[in-house]
């Protein structure tokens, strides 16, 4: 329980977080306006740090930032924290301006932040390029930048005359779109964004924190070599080159000696088997799948994808699966999530034919979860047809959705749009695609 001692005076303590994390940007900016004592942690490392013992008896979920005040009191979530170190003007001086500042801080993680990441991260190399959440992301920001460009036409500053937790938060929020992403074409069209967002980040107090933020000058898309060097293709198991190599020129060698009658008695070598294709007995589907997956890539999903599914879904011929991951609470961070599903897909190769799913990820604040969409080709679930296919899907809980149920649809449609109100999960942050 924290000491009323600090609800009414100035805080200080003691920061953890790692070098770049824009979440803690919001935390060090607003104490330097509140002249909160906040020292970062300078042997923090990450990934050790927040899983050892002592930390976690503070911190049980090991998520960061995280804040220790000189009282002993432990606080969480980046939002919370920067409101405990923040004055009473940063977080608004009447009830009014306090519902408003807690208006901008939401919309700034809810609506600006997936985008933003969704737009920026391939860009960066951090994440693979999809089309429809390339245009879907863009879209939903410059929906996000008009909103405050006609909030911002008469006024310097979001809530009151000066800067609030509502300007620190959707400007380190907007750090992402403006460094990398929304390039002077684009931004053009926001002049009063462009106009208090240059206000803010030359302000002293933001300059000392994130320093000088250079501009895009130009978009691009994706940053493939960026991407290659951020995640290296493994290895294919099997065959090691060098070795077969070797094992063949000592086989050739051993044969030049074999007389050829010793050669023409050995028995054939028996060939490996080939492992059944579990889908070869299935009666072909009346919906083409590979024509499906054209439609859903190449045409605007609500408009196009979904009528053109439920149109022509064979619903005996494929069946649907919600997937649940298992172990959330193992979620430090939304790129590892990524990489879990990122890494289940590309053991799957040999399943594209007969599959398909829709993979999000959902973020707010420390709480992370997977949740997806599968449909495959007859009615079974295909991860327990192969067991190589089923190493990843150990993790997650399946079961089958209804074609005719009408709740079962709206979240076959959720999935299909990676974006809405999903029942009991978070925000969507971003999602994967499996075809």
């Amino acid at each position: 329980m924290l000491k009323i001692s600090h609800l009414y005076s100035v805080a200080a303590g003691t920061l953890y977080t790692y070098n770049g994390s824009f979440r803690s940007y919001k935390i060090l900016i607003a104490a330097e306006y509140s002249g909160a004592r906040v020292s970062v942690s300078g042997n923090f490392e990450f990934g050790q740090t927040n899983k050892s013992e002592e930390f976690l008896k503070r911190f049980p979920l090991g998520k960061v930032p995280a804040f220790e005040d000189t009282d002993g009191n432990c606080i969480y979530e980046s939002n919370a924290i920067a409101h405990y170190v923040s004055n009473n003007a940063l977080r608004g001086s009447n009830s009014l301006d306090a519902a408003l500042v807690q208006q901008y801080i939401n919309f700034a993680d809810n609506e600006i932040l997936p985008s933003a990441c969704t737009w920026a991260f391939p860009a960066l190399g951090l994440r693979q390029f999809n089309k429809q959440e390339h245009a879907r992301a863009v879209a939903h920001i410059k929906k996000c930048l008009e909103l405050l460009n006609n909030a911002l036409l008469t006024r310097t500053f979001l809530v009151g005359e000066r800067v609030t937790l509502a300007d620190i938060s959707v400007c380190c929020n907007l750090l992402l779109v403006y460094r990398h992403v929304l390039d002077p074409e684009t931004r053009e069209a926001y002049p009063n964004v462009n106009r208090w967002f240059m206000t803010c980040i030359n302000q002293p107090q933001f300059k000392k924190v994130i320093g000088e933020v250079p501009l895009c000058v130009k978009s691009v898309p994706f940053d493939v070599k960026k991407f290659e060097e951020l995640h290296p293709k493994q290895p294919k198991k099997g065959k090691d080159k060098g070795k077969d190599n070797q094992r063949e020129t000592e086989k050739a060698s051993k044969e030049q000696e074999v007389p050829k009658k010793a050669k023409e008695e050995e028995p054939a070598p028996v060939a490996p088997k080939e492992k059944k294709d579990p889908f070869a007995s299935l009666p072909p589907p009346k919906m083409v799948f590979d024509e499906w997956k054209k439609i859903y890539r190449n045409n605007d999903t609500e408009k196009v994808a979904i009528p053109w599914f439920w149109d022509n879904i064979d619903k005996e011929g494929y069946s649907a699966w919600l997937a649940d991951y298992q172990y959330s609470e193992e979620l430090k961070m939304v790129f590892m999530a990524c990489n879990l599903v990122s890494g289940m897909f590309q053991r799957l190769d040999k399943l594209h034919k007969n599959g398909f799913a829709s993979v999000c990820i959902f973020s707010e604040g420390s709480k992370i979860e997977i949740g997806g969409l599968w449909i495959f080709r007859g009615q079974e679930l295909a991860f327990k047809l192969n067991e190589d296919w089923n190493i990843d899907a150990e993790s997650y809980n399946f079961r089958k959705l209804d074609w005719d149920n009408e709740e079962d649809k709206k979240l076959i449609n959720l999935y299909l749009m990676q974006e809405g109100d999903f029942p009991g999960r978070p925000p969507v942050d971003q999602g994967k695609i499996f075809v």
